[in-house]
């Protein structure tokens, strides 16, 4: 049976592909307030704003290649059972042909209906406006997992990663809950390694202080030498 490697993706992942991150710019995203744009209050406020913003963000992801890293755990998919839990809300993981991904935060190439979160449509890098509604009428909206919601997948995610043989931990910060909680879920013996040129760090795990590409490319050296 193949060793079951389990990875926990942030913002810092697809840095390298030109991804805008907001924990970078004191709470700025592309030079907006994350509360006038990510939260369930703002889009009540002003939806224009919050729908034209995520559409800029879509057109952003059109243009944007998966990088090195990327490439590189989707190349895994060769020799072990490989997971990807991303916090991320871009495609990339799959555009490198991972196969297998756990969107904990949404997808930002998905539309949902404010009357049933249910009802998800996909939308490819097409823009949503005022007045795009369901079938039963209901306005669409980015199915993004905002501040103050709830997060759908993750007891689905908790349950991965308690099935882990190996945890690989790359560009998070491990600031936001509950996914950062998910270390938390591993069995005590399994080797923890995280990839974070910052300040990110776990207990017992082993710490590689270097940009998404060039630690991953790093720990699968080791990994291979095992």
């Amino acid at each position: 049976m193949k060793q079951h490697i389990v990875v926990l993706t942030g913002a810092g992942m697809s840095a390298e592909s030109g991804i805008a991150t907001f924990r970078d710019n004191d709470g700025l995203w592309e030079k907006h307030n994350v509360e006038d744009v990510a939260t369930p209050e703002a889009f009540q406020r002003n939806p224009e704003l919050v729908l034209r913003f995520y559409n800029d963000r879509r057109r952003q992801l059109k243009d944007a290649q998966p990088n090195p890293a990327h490439h590189a755990l989707a190349d895994l998919e060769n020799d072990y059972r490989v997971t990807i839990v991303t916090q991320n809300i871009d495609d990339l993981h799959e555009r490198a042909g991972s196969t297998s991904v756990v969107h904990l935060h949404g997808q930002l190439t998905q539309a949902r209906s404010v009357r049933d979160e249910n009802r998800l449509y996909d939308i490819g890098y097409n823009d949503i406006h005022i007045g795009d509604t369901c079938e039963r009428g209901g306005q669409l909206r980015p199915h993004v997992v905002w501040f103050g919601e709830t997060v759908p997948m993750i007891e689905t995610a908790a349950e991965v990663v308690s099935t882990a043989d190996q945890l690989l931990i790359v560009g998070t910060s491990l600031q936001v809950y509950p996914a950062a909680g998910l270390v938390d879920c591993v069995d005590f013996d399994v080797p923890i390694t995280v990839i974070d040129p910052g300040e990110a760090s776990v207990s017992r795990a082993r710490v590689i202080r270097k940009t998404a590409s060039e630690g991953v490319l790093e720990w699968m050296a080791s990994l291979r030498r095992q």
